[in-house]
């Protein structure tokens, strides 16, 4: 199986199954000398961990991290960093019926195709379990972004109809509702929708919403390697992603050049001008023009699918091609976006970063900095 592995300079590549032994990252490409421990990792698993609100899956993980190369002395060594995730509540009977019937809305179908073998138990790879692998990665690319002044905040951005009012959101209320949504009262009504769900044993779609502050201008390359792509790419990676959008996003097609256009402006404007003297007056292009970053703030959205596990009659068929109907049952995830919230900050970590690394070395100058004759 090819592509399980992300990145340029900064590479992670996950492995393991949801019902195998473990699950994991392996991470190349990061510094020597970042101070790193399994805190620093179990901080952003424990926002992904099953079974933490009664909108997740019953599944009880405890998604302990332990490192096994990479840290000596509680610092990174330059050498690859490998990152271990046990399994410890699988319950593979649960799928047992499932063994020769394809799932509406999973990749069942195409992994028979592609590989004429396929791990029932919970999609194998294409589980989100596979993600712990990416957090793990994420942890480590958001810890060293830090050293930079780079941060990356994400949330639930809407649930089924209800979403989030800028002018009653507030990040700090994100941890404060078991669904990571900076609007109170817009989770409150969430919270009923997804009651709804659960009773007639249906599940919702969402959207998660990204900014990512203090990207140097410049970051990302122009044509095939554009920023905007590579975060498309990293985000639309996450299993239940299904689109993405920039800034205005599509109703940027309904706009008119001059009210799209982001002006620019001098640093005597105010002080909130950046540090290198131009600043914009608006944001429609959300931080990124020809496919660099533009020194504002980085803004996008991600929809994310209904989970597709749900508790009602579905069609489907065998894999000989009879005609069926399926009832999927065993402990799955009434909405994905608040668990994904993590995953996208993870990857976004992860691209950003990687990107920050390729643009240290795009200039002679800059070489000459970093490369001196002993």
């Amino acid at each position: 199986m090819a592509g399980n592995t992300f990145g340029t300079i900064f590479r992670v590549t996950t492995f393991g199954e949801s019902h195998g032994a473990a699950v994991g990252a392996v991470i190349d490409g990061c510094p020597a000398g970042l101070p790193l421990c399994e805190e620093d990792i179990q901080t952003y698993l424990d926002r992904r961990k099953p079974g933490a609100s009664r909108f997740s899956t019953a599944r009880k993980e405890g998604d302990l991290c332990r490192i096994l190369s990479g840290v000596f002395e509680g610092k990174t060594t330059g050498t690859p960093i490998a990152v271990i995730v046990e399994n410890t509540d699988q319950r593979s009977g649960d799928y047992s019926a499932l063994r020769d019937v394809y799932r509406p809305g999973h990749a069942d179908l195409g992994y028979d195709r592609k590989y004429g073998f396929r791990d029932y138990r919970g999609g194998g790879r294409s589980s989100g379990r596979e993600t712990a692998g990416r957090v793990i990665g994420g942890a480590v690319a958001a810890k060293l972004l830090k050293e930079f002044g780079v941060e990356i905040r994400a949330w639930t951005d809407s649930i089924g109809p209800f979403r989030a009012d800028p002018e009653h959101s507030d990040l700090s209320e994100c941890r404060k509702n078991a669904l990571y949504m900076p609007d109170p009262a817009a989770a409150e009504k969430a919270e009923a929708w997804l009651a709804d769900c659960i009773r007639e044993g249906d599940s919702s779609g969402s959207t998660v919403a990204c900014r990512i502050t203090g990207v140097p201008a410049g970051t990302g390359e122009p044509v095939f390697d554009k920023l905007d792509a590579e975060l498309a790419k990293a985000v639309l990676s996450i299993g239940a992603v299904k689109g993405i959008e920039f800034g205005d996003g599509f109703a940027a097609a309904e706009a008119k050049g001059s009210n799209n256009n982001d002006p620019f402006r001098g640093e005597g404007a105010d002080e909130a001008a950046e540090s290198c003297g131009i600043a914009k007056t608006s944001n429609h292009a959300g931080g990124i023009l020809g496919g660099m970053a533009d020194g504002s703030d980085i803004f996008f959205r991600a929809a994310v699918k209904p989970t597709p596990s749900i508790a009602r009659p579905q069609q489907t068929v065998t894999r000989s091609g009879e005609n069926t109907v399926i009832e999927i049952h065993g402990r799955h995830d009434p909405v994905i976006g608040p668990r994904a919230v993590v995953v996208v900050e993870c990857m976004a970590a992860v691209t950003v970063l990687d990107l920050m690394l390729r643009n240290a070395v795009c200039r002679l100058d800059r070489l000459k900095e970093l490369i001196r004759p002993c």
